[in-house]
């Protein structure tokens, strides 16, 4: 029999802080107790030279890990600069040893590195007595500066405060020299843990398989701040068709043909709108479809391609995309729940999410990138790009906002804009940098072997649609997934064509993707 495990469980829950309340993270250490700690800077009414500061374990900062995230990030960038710097410190002429010059603000602070006093309050000594890192029968280190601690609805709460007996030290003091020194010893390591733990937790709540986080580099990870998102999430100003405008084809059935749903592209209402297969037209079609260019009208009769290969083809390639669509760049218009082809149609794919295995990975000098555990096959379907659906105007107010050295995240739905004409200021545009999916770390490259598609489940909403990523060619597993950030759509796709050398502008990005037909810029 095996041996009973006593877990031992604590009836009190530990109080934290509420991320509203906090301003942001100035520095850590390690306490008596050997935990991690880190100075915050609390948010206050009026401005201040002395808001409050207190030092807080991670149990308490739970709620506030994207804050810490942030200064662990800066301290990083820090760390790196000093290291390829030159830098020497100023040499004694007496000695040879290190001066250090000490402000009297630094000097009121030195106590710091030594047991001293609690702040003398009511409330932050009743506080204070029950925090898991302060031992009851020891002198512990400071706390809190400028303020004294209360606890509001279960959460802990700093208010400004002034005693001649309270700790006081000024913003522009903060971090001192020291807090610097001893920020730079102490270990971060349970911080970088707990927030790669939330990460991973967030990318198991995905559908489809597992999404996997590797860092060979250092121990920083995605932003927290990003959220994962499953579809498109509508913003003020942008209107969605009503979903009885969504309509299937009710000509097919489940069991036409080979059993695969769908088999007559002649028959299938969804391709209503889809591109005309001119190699396959007879001389009548051919003549018919010559005046529906010119005059306009519907194709449906004339001959068509299904976008994916259906089981069973001799190819072997079930789900991908044919070659039709895949080299075209041609609009994708899937069937949808109103078909009377049933769920599992050679029609349907994309709609069905994500069906592979990828790995969110840090690379060697451009930040996260994606790629697949598994090989990929030319037109094999990766993901689709999620976001903030919002309007042309809020797109503009954003990207000035962000200014030109910032990323850019946004993608025009524009796809129809020309053939519906819809003008510029109807466009709507998908936003990727504060929430989306995995696709969103996937780099730029002049050569990229991943393309986006336009997949469309109404053909009637010309302004909502998915961009869905596909393999351009066969890709070995583990090779980094990367698309052309300035794709030109149906234009220039012959093979063999470039684009003439052009020299940088103002707007143009230096390009690291390191392919051999490199740009070398990228133009926004």
């Amino acid at each position: 029999m095996p041996p009973i495990v006593i877990i031992p469980s604590s009836a009190r829950s530990e109080r934290g802080l509420r991320v509203e309340n906090v301003e942001k993270v100035l520095s850590n250490r390690i306490n008596n107790a050997g935990e991690e700690q880190y100075l915050v800077r609390w948010r206050t009414q009026t401005k201040t030279q002395r808001p409050p500061l207190s030092w807080h374990n991670l149990n308490e900062l739970s709620r506030c890990l994207e804050l810490v995230q942030d200064y662990l990030e800066v301290k990083l960038k820090a760390r790196t600069k000093l290291a390829s710097s030159s830098y020497r410190k100023r040499k004694s002429p007496d000695d040879g040893h290190d001066i250090e010059r000490i402000s009297l603000a630094e000097r009121r602070l030195k106590r710091e590195s030594r047991a001293s006093s609690i702040v003398s309050s009511s409330s932050n000594s009743s506080l204070s007595s029950s925090l898991p890192h302060v031992r009851r029968n020891e002198s512990p280190e400071i706390k809190i500066y400028n303020g004294v601690f209360d606890e509001r609805n279960g959460y802990i709460i700093a208010r400004c405060a002034s005693t001649p007996d309270m700790d006081h030290v000024n913003i522009q003091d903060v971090p001192t020299a020291q807090m610097l020194n001893i920020a730079h010893r102490s270990s971060t390591r349970y911080a970088e843990e707990l927030i790669r733990a939330e990460i991973l937790r967030r990318l198991r709540l995905l559908p489809g398989p597992k999404i996997y986080l590797t860092n060979t580099y250092d121990a920083s990870s995605p932003s927290l701040r990003f959220q994962f998102i499953t579809e498109y999430v509508l913003r003020e100003g942008v209107i969605k068709l009503d979903p009885a405008t969504t309509v299937g084809c009710q000509k097919c059935s489940p069991h036409m043909g080979r059993d695969i749903g769908c088999e007559y592209t002649k028959k299938c209402d969804c391709l209503e709108y889809a591109a005309v297969d001119e190699n396959r037209l007879t001389t009548e079609e051919n003549t018919i479809y010559k005046y529906i260019k010119k005059h306009g009208g519907d194709t449906i009769g004339l001959p068509k391609k299904f976008p994916y290969y259906a089981e069973g083809t001799k190819r072997a390639k079930t789900g991908c995309l044919v070659p039709f669509y895949l080299k075209s760049r041609n609009p994708i218009y899937e069937c949808n729940d109103n078909c009377k082809c049933g769920r599992d149609c050679r029609n349907k794919n994309v709609q069905f999410g994500r069906r592979i295995e990828l790995e969110i990975f840090k690379t060697s000098s451009r930040g996260w990138g994606l790629r697949c555990r598994k090989d990929l096959r030319e037109g094999e379907f990766v993901d689709t790009y999620r976001g903030e659906v919002i309007t042309d105007e809020e797109a503009t107010r954003r990207e000035e906002n962000a200014g030109k050295s910032k990323a850019s995240y946004l993608y025009s739905l524009d796809k129809f804009a020309e053939t519906e004409g819809i003008s510029q200021e109807e466009i709507y545009v998908v936003d990727g940098e504060f929430m989306g999916g995995p696709t969103k770390f996937m780099n730029h490259s002049c050569e990229p072997n991943c393309r986006q598609y336009t997949v469309s489940y109404n053909k009637h909403d010309a302004k909502i649609y998915d961009i869905a990523f596909f393999a351009c060619r066969d890709i070995p597993a583990m090779e980094e997934l990367t698309f052309d950030y300035l794709d030109k759509d149906e234009e220039d796709e012959k093979d063999g064509d470039q684009e003439p050398e052009q020299q940088p502008g103002e707007d143009a990005v230096p390009c690291l993707c390191g392919a051999k037909k490199c740009r070398k810029w990228l133009w926004t």
